[in-house]
Parts: C-alpha cells; sequence; structure tokens
C-alpha cells in the first residue's frame, strides 16, 4: 500500500509535465484570425499518434477552409480524398485568452485538443500543431498548410525540423502526394 500514493503521485506528475510541455509550443506572434481565413491545401502531416502509420500510404493532400465567426472562434472545413470519395469534416476552434492558440472537442471520442497555430505568413503557408492527452501520453501532430498546392524546399525543412523537435520520427513525417481528387470541395 505504501507504492500506490507514490505511484499516483507519479502518475499525476506526468500529466502535470505532459501539459507543461504542451504549453511551450510557440505560437505566432501576433496572431491575426482574420488573415488566416480561406482556403488552405495540406501540404504535410506528422504525428506521434497510432493512427499515422496504418494510414499514411493512402493520405493524399486535400483542401481545408477556415473561416472566423462572429465570436473570434474557428469553423474549420477538412476535406480529406478518399478512394472514390471526399470525406468531409466540420470542426470548431474555440479561441483562448492567447492569440492564435485554440481548443478543439471530438464530438465522437469526447477527447480535448490544444490547438496552435506555430507560425504563418498568412500569404503562403501556415505550420499548426495540435496535441492532447491521454493517460501519460501526449499526442503530437504537426500540420503543414499551403495556400497554394506546393511550398518551398525551405518551409518543407522547417516542417521537418520542428516536427522532430517536438519528438515525431522521421518515419512519422509525411509530404501529402498531389492530387486533382477533391480540390474544388470544401
Amino acid at each position: 500500500m505504501k507504492g500506490l500514493p507514490l505511484s499516483l503521485g507519479l502518475v499525476a506528475l506526468f500529466a502535470l509535465c505532459a501539459v507543461c510541455a504542451q504549453s511551450d509550443i510557440p505560437v505566432q506572434p501576433d496572431f491575426q484570425a482574420d488573415k488566416i481565413v480561406g482556403k488552405w491545401y495540406r501540404i504535410a502531416v506528422a504525428s506521434n499518434s497510432n493512427w499515422l502509420q496504418p494510414n499514411k500510404l493512402s493520405m493524399k493532400m486535400g483542401p481545408t477552409v477556415i473561416t472566423q465567426t462572429a465570436d473570434g472562434n474557428l469553423g474549420v472545413v477538412v476535406t480529406h480524398p478518399m478512394m472514390d470519395r471526399c470525406e468531409k469534416k466540420t470542426l470548431k476552434f474555440f479561441k483562448t485568452d492567447q492569440p492564435g492558440h485554440f481548443r478543439y472537442k471530438n464530438p465522437h471520442s469526447g477527447k480535448d485538443f490544444d490547438v496552435r497555430f506555430v507560425e504563418t505568413n498568412y500569404e503562403e503557408y501556415a505550420l499548426m500543431f495540435i496535441s492532447n492527452t491521454k493517460g501519460t501520453d501526449v499526442y503530437s501532430t504537426s500540420i503543414l498548410f499551403g495556400r497554394g498546392k506546393e511550398l518551398r524546399t525551405e518551409l518543407l525543412d522547417k516542417f521537418r525540423n520542428f516536427s522532430l523537435e517536438q519528438g515525431i520520427g522521421e518515419d512519422n513525417i509525411h509530404i501529402l502526394p498531389q492530387t486533382d481528387q477533391c480540390m474544388t470541395e470544401a
């Protein structure tokens, strides 16, 4: 029985450290939500979550449309090209006190996600970081968006380096292949 309080204390410490690690992720200085709105293309995805590896080969570039609501939240419509169809997901990112930092609650799983716009110039690219905690595990996903379907090599390298710095392995970094499927959607 003596070890039980210590074990619970360690679990709490690990959970707290996971939250601390998330707060270390930078947010675009002077983030302007009205400039992030519009159509983007998912150029690359990196994740330490279990979902990436089995789906990696079937993932393709797809459009994402971001709108701003009157209350300052973001509406996000993500379109995934699937075999013979276009699968749409509608998300709502709730603003926090820090511009560029949002929260998202998955309506199916009930999981809370921390969403940060790490860096953007609004006209060419945006780097987003999403994390969630399950027990003592922190799952991280980086997404690189472009206003066009191609980005400069320097931006792809920046995305790769950022993802590696977040503990995402090289084999979990995926540049999405271009496709014409679903590009008029969203």
